[in-house]
């Protein structure tokens, strides 16, 4: 069992999220940094889907009520562990009554804590992920709070320990073309791309706002609503873009200046207000390179974990 002393900004259970419901209206949510989750998962041979606990921010404790083994990844929010450092991407032994500490990030927003063994949850349409908007998932639908208790699955073995390099962090990002080109002039199209966006205190779990008083991407164009998903880049009459990330609504009426290329919309998981982010608008082609890149990185752990076990 884990015990939560302080959630900190947000705490929440996530998996890999809840597909193949947006048709009714139900985001997918899940881990903003899945590559980070997935990372965490395999450090310890757990499935990639197994449910981890997203930390936002940091200014978290945790206490734990039984041996087990867990694996920090993400952003390095300076945690200790009976008051030693912990280093993000690695694994780590923990016993009955220490207490897991978490300051806070100058870099990077997001930390995952995965348990050898897994968090034990009941999915919810097939999920664990927490959807705070929609009350689904998680511990009854919510972000979690001082006083709440995390069932995982204890481990007194000795498990040797091992680390992992997290993806490059990009600020550059690209996006494919917008589907309403057809609407909004090239120049607010180069303007989108010329201009450095700063991120918005006002940015969420649902999307991510940015700002820059020097670009007036100001319209009044209204249309019927469409689909609309995590990568999404609506503009609103405001001219101040959103970035749509995993809880975001499934529909909306706003233009869309384009939407992120997949390899890179994890990269908003660890930008935090204040941060700046440029894009640029990519092909296919290079689309699906830059996702192969990733893929590629996960094999060569998957590899690096599989050799690993066989010298043991």
């Amino acid at each position: 069992m884990i015990t939560v002393n302080k959630p900190g900004m947000q705490m929440t259970i996530q998996d890999l999220g809840r597909n193949g419901y947006r048709h009714i209206g139900v985001a997918r949510s899940g881990a903003l940094d899945p590559y980070a989750m997935i990372i965490a998962n395999r450090l310890l041979n757990n499935p990639d889907n197994t449910p981890v606990i997203e930390i936002t921010l940091g200014l978290a404790q945790l206490t734990f009520t039984t041996d087990c083994v867990v694996a920090l990844t993400g952003a390095d929010m300076k945690a200790t562990l009976a008051n030693s450092p912990l280093a993000p991407g690695w694994t780590y032994q923990i016993k009955a009554g220490q207490k897991l500490c978490f300051a806070t990030s100058r870099s990077g927003f997001r930390a995952y804590l995965a348990v050898k063994g897994g968090i034990v949850c009941s999915p919810t349409m097939g999920s664990c992920a927490t959807d705070v908007a929609a009350q689904l998932g998680g511990l009854t639908g919510r972000a979690l709070q001082t006083g709440d208790h995390i069932p995982i699955t204890p481990y007194n073995g000795i498990w040797s320990q091992r680390g992992a390099i997290s993806p490059a962090a990009r600020q550059h990002i690209r996006v494919h073309s917008s589907p309403h080109k057809h609407l909004l002039t090239e120049q607010s199209l180069t303007a989108f791309c010329q201009t450095t966006w700063h991120i918005s205190p006002n940015s969420n779990r649902m999307g991510l706002r940015l700002t820059n008083q020097a670009c007036d991407l100001t319209h009044i164009r209204s249309l019927p609503s469409l689909a609309v998903g995590p990568g999404s880049i609506q503009l609103p009459p405001s001219g101040e873009p959103i970035v749509l990330l995993n809880d975001a609504q499934t529909t909306g009426g706003y233009p869309l200046l384009g939407t992120v290329i997949s390899a890179d919309l994890h990269q908003f998981a660890q930008l935090k207000p204040g941060d700046t982010v440029k894009f640029s608008y990519v092909d296919l082609a290079l689309a699906a390179q830059a996702q192969s890149k990733l893929n590629a990185h996960l094999q060569q752990l998957k590899l690096a974990l599989n050799t690993l076990k066989i010298k043991r």
